[in-house]
């Protein structure tokens, strides 16, 4: 065993990068711009090129290096292969090739959010447990599901991508997936304020949501926390939307472990309340008592996660 990896994080904007030791001690960390032009060719190329001048910069010798680790927002199978990442114009892609060719280091590669599941296993919120859900709520929904301390990727890449479970019949505007009623439309920090806004619309009742310029997730927790009612109703209707899919989700995995991270779980454990009364509700027997966590490692469990990777 090597005492060195690599963990990247490939984002729209931004690619976040980690050198560790073996133990999962962060030992350096550093961003590149994320180009996108050019149909994303320069993505990999700019990785390997950065990893090689940290190997330099750090003296350090190949062969005490186990590899690099990389998560890409879009399906990625188990050869590395990636059919098409719509955020960097990829179409297809075999990174573990690509990156192997560029540095002569083992490579191995995921989707970034059940790669960020990973870190959040190895050394967040989910530590200690070796089955569990990861959901982020941001702008969409992102989802990782971990058994026996593995990725879960599916026949297509596509297990974990909870945000597109149907959870509603009623709504009619299509999400980006081009379906309707998914989880990501109503559990998202989108999908709270849109809620917010539904009930703001439906009654003339009071509440601090009406004094706000825009209404998004966060003010309607910091709401809730001052016992707003009406934003106490969105956040139970929230709560009952992804409660209600968890519960459906843990018959499928049966985690030790419900973690939840994105900007949304900034709110705290005021969210989990809301989640986890509903989950209970809904539950298999067996898996009521799932333990509920926030994730703590915030933009950086991408880079853990890609580094646990290559270190199993």
């Amino acid at each position: 065993m090597g005492m060195y990896c690599f963990g990247i994080d490939v984002g729209g904007t931004t690619i976040k990068c980690g050198l560790f030791n073996h133990s999962g001690e962060i030992l350096d960390k550093w961003e590149i711009p994320t180009r996108t032009e050019d149909n994303g060719s320069n993505i990999l190329p700019d990785v390997a090129k950065t990893i090689l001048a940290k190997i330099e910069q750090k003296h350090l010798d190949k062969a005490d290096i186990d590899g690099i680790g990389i998560g890409v927002p879009g399906p990625v199978n188990d050869d590395g292969e990636v059919p098409v990442a719509v955020n960097l114009h990829w179409g297809y892609m075999n990174i573990v090739a690509e990156m192997e060719r560029m540095t002569s280091l083992r490579t191995k590669a995921g989707n970034d959010a059940d790669v960020a599941a990973l870190g959040e296993m190895w050394k967040g919120g989910g530590a200690g447990y070796r089955n569990l859900i990861l959901v982020t709520l941001g702008t969409g929904v992102g989802g990782g599901i971990i058994v026996n301390e593995k990725i879960i990727s599916g026949a297509h890449g596509a297990a974990g991508e909870i945000g597109h479970a149907h959870v509603d019949d009623t709504i009619k505007t299509p999400c980006n997936c081009g379906n309707c009623g998914c989880l990501e439309q109503v559990a998202s920090a989108t999908g709270i304020a849109r809620l917010a806004r539904e009930e703001l619309a439906s009654s003339d009742e009071p509440s601090m949501l009406r004094d706000v310029k825009k209404v998004s997730a966060k003010a309607v927790f910091d709401a809730v926390k001052v016992g707003d009612p009406l934003a106490t109703r969105v956040a139970d209707r929230f709560g009952r939307y992804l409660g209600k899919a968890l519960a459906v989700f843990a018959c499928v995995s049966d985690p030790d472990a419900i973690v939840i991270g994105g900007g949304v779980s900034k709110a705290g454990p005021v969210l989990l309340e809301y989640i986890r009364r509903y989950y209970v509700t809904y539950a298999f027997s067996a898996c009521k008592e799932t333990v509920f966590k926030l994730a703590t490692l915030g933009n950086d469990a991408g880079i853990y996660g890609a580094a646990k990777m290559v270190l199993q």
